[in-house]
């Protein structure tokens, strides 16, 4: 499959040093010795591999492994790669679980993110985004873990392990790997994958990039190189009627260097979006005009607040979901996949960056419930409190772009009170976050909570959204809570105290679009049909309310 996208990709390579693409040998499982897979090696005794052509996700073969023990220290199997210092690798796996008793997790210079063991007869993806910060050499492979059902004996299909370059200065950045311009298409299925193809096209008519053939209901990600101009994205369904959302909730989005330039799923035999690329400002930035295409079409050219209507008028409607199918996207989409990378519930309440966090949830099982200190539960924290919009009042009480899986108590400390910069704390939590009297430099003395430096900008584009996808009754909320007449200034344009404002851009400027958010927001238009548009164009906060 893919065959012009990988055709792409050689291309790009060939520019390059050896070392700085195509590092897995033997990653498709086509080449044979004596019964073994050439560059790689088990490293103990609980797994054998062997060569089969009956599952196979790309080419003609695939590796079965077969995991005989329960003792995971002897299910690991591996080869030595080289990596190059300031590259970053996006490395991927396809596995297909048999009987759901065994689960795979990555292995990438240590352990990484697990495989869903209960998604049998099809073929998923596990994912890694690794920096190198040193030339040397690393290991990289699969380890396999029994679960509650193993019999002593099982067989997972592995297939396709590679890395692609993204190069750099960050994800989806450009760099040396990508001699022009680097980006990644973002791809669900629905019930029926076989039906999806995409292509991207030129000025010329000519095919860059496609895929097809695609399992159902599977996440994929697939890297795109494109130099300078114009190209046309085009999306197909063989049976006419999209990706979403009368069989399955398929969605895509194309992302060029962090920026969104077409998404969607809902059409029907095919959906076309046209876009430029060395016109348009990246990801990331904080000024300056955008180019915006495909969902966001119909706002280009705007700006101020006649652009923010826009905005408006694009992502309302969304399809509102209940209260409980917030801990089922939770489950789906909130896992650790970028700081210990252990799958358990990321809280940005909690989370350490930059260490060992003092505890952590694991999904579904630690749903608070009650709580009694940190650590014992996690739960739904409305960053933007719903006692300041009047309650559990849909959709917004349930709208996950601004309800976040948090510790119980923590939240409880929280409260009600507003996000600002705290001069003196009366409670800190594990991780840094501070509840206290706010910092008179910041125009406000009142109680306010102030979340560690490595989330505020997250928090800040949560707030820009509410104030954008509510902008037809946000001017009737100043008067619905103490706490929130303190931010809100019963308009529907500025919606902010000046104070708060100001605060919500120092905090969107200091802490830039991460690709966590990027990956959320994609799960958040998966779950509800619509979009952040200031975690795709961060530009646009400035121009609404820059000045």
């Amino acid at each position: 499959m893919n065959i012009n996208l990988r055709q792409i990709v050689g291309l790009a390579s060939a520019l390059l040093p050896a070392i700085a693409m195509g590092q897995v040998s033997n990653g498709d499982f086509e080449t044979w010795t004596s019964g073994a897979p050439n560059s790689w090696s088990t490293i103990d005794s609980g797994i054998s591999v062997a060569e089969n052509s009956a599952y196979s996700f790309s080419g003609s073969k695939s590796a079965a492994v077969t995991v005989n023990t329960t003792t995971q220290g002897s299910t690991d199997f591996r080869q030595t790669i080289n990596v190059t210092a300031g590259q970053n690798y996006e490395f991927s796996v396809r596995l297909y679980h048999t009987e759901g008793a065994v689960k795979a997790r990555l292995y990438v210079d240590g352990y990484q993110g697990y495989s869903d063991n209960s998604l049998t007869g099809n073929w998923q993806q596990l994912t890694f985004s690794y920096s190198a910060t040193a030339s040397k050499e690393i290991e990289v492979g699969l380890r396999f873990y029994d679960q509650t059902g193993f019999d002593g004996s099982e067989t997972v299909y592995v297939d396709a392990f590679e890395p692609t370059t993204l190069g750099s200065g960050g994800n989806n950045g450009g760099g040396s790997s990508c001699a022009s311009h680097s980006g990644v298409l973002n791809l669900t299925t629905d019930n029926y994958g076989s039906e999806t193809s995409w292509q991207i096209t030129n000025a010329n008519n000519q095919v860059e990039a496609s895929g097809s053939s695609y399992a159902s209901n599977q996440s994929y990600t697939e890297a795109v190189c494109l130099t300078d101009g114009e190209y046309t994205f085009t999306i197909s369904d063989a049976y006419g009627d999209g990706i979403c959302c009368s069989y399955g909730s398929g969605s895509y989005n194309l992302l060029i260097e962090g920026v969104s330039v077409a998404n969607g799923g809902s059409f029907g035999a095919s959906e076309s979006t046209s876009f430029s690329i060395g016109t348009t400002s990246g990801g990331g930035s904080d000024g300056g005009s955008s180019e915006l295409t495909g969902y966001y079409a119909s706002a280009n050219g705007l700006s101020g607040y006649t652009l923010k209507t826009e905005l408006y008028n694009i992502i309302k409607n969304h399809n509102t979901q209940s209260y409980g199918d917030l801990w089922t996207f939770y489950i789906s989409y909130t896992s650790d996949s970028y700081y210990e990378n252990d799958g358990s519930i990321l809280d940005m309440y909690s989370e350490n960056p930059n260490g060992s966090d003092a505890y952590s949830y694991t999904a579904g099982s630690d749903q608070c419930g009650s709580y009694s200190g940190e650590g014992s539960c996690y739960n739904r924290e409305h960053a933007f409190p719903r006692s300041w919009f009047g309650g559990a009042v849909s959709p917004m009480n349930t709208d996950v772009h601004h309800v976040f899986a948090t510790d119980g108590y923590v939240n409880g400390r929280r409260s009600s009170y507003p996000y600002g910069d705290v001069a003196s704390a009366t409670y800190t939590s594990s991780n840094g976050s501070k509840l206290g009297a706010g910092s008179s430099a910041s125009g406000y003395t009142g109680t306010v909570f102030e979340p560690i430096d490595e989330f505020k900008g997250d928090f800040a584009r949560a707030y820009f959204y509410m104030a954008t996808r509510y902008e037809n009754v946000i001017a009737n909320w100043e008067t619905n809570s103490t706490y929130g007449d303190a931010v809100l200034n019963g308009t529907s344009d500025q919606v902010f105290e000046s104070w708060f404002l100001t605060l919500l851009l120092s905090w969107h400027s200091q802490d830039p679009v991460s690709q966590k958010e990027i990956d959320r927001n994609d799960a958040a238009f998966n779950f509800q049909n619509n979009r952040n548009p200031f975690v795709d164009h961060p530009e646009l906060v400035n121009n609404i309310w820059g000045n």
